[in-house]
């Protein structure tokens, strides 16, 4: 199994904790829905890199992407390292083994 996969995975994983974690700590519906959809396009992104499939390797850098850039936005409006910016640092060192691996290739 590459590294891509792993990091895919792994990301859409926290993407799902941190999703429920900020329904639980401030009822955020928004929250639970895009880290819950989120999440589990990254899984599934994995899951057809780990078949072979290419678009799941295209799937998981669009997202990662994404999210990278939701994260840093909301890490500039609000100032606080958690969750934002440990997102975008976790998203950016995810997306930087996704498209190595993609150029790599």
């Amino acid at each position: 199994m590459n590294l891509s996969i792993i990091a895919a995975f792994a990301y859409g994983i926290l993407a799902i904790v941190g999703g429920i974690i900020g329904y639980i700590q401030a009822r955020s519906r928004v929250s639970l829905l895009s880290g819950t959809i989120s999440g589990l396009l990254l899984i599934i992104g994995a899951f057809f890199q780990l078949q072979g499939q290419t678009w799941g390797s295209i799937l998981a850098v669009l997202v990662t992407s994404v999210l990278v850039v939701v994260f840093t936005i909301r890490l500039v409006k609000t100032r606080k390292f958690m969750p934002a910016g440990l997102m975008t640092i976790l998203g950016m060192l995810a997306l930087g083994v996704m498209v190595k691996q993609m150029v790599g290739n």
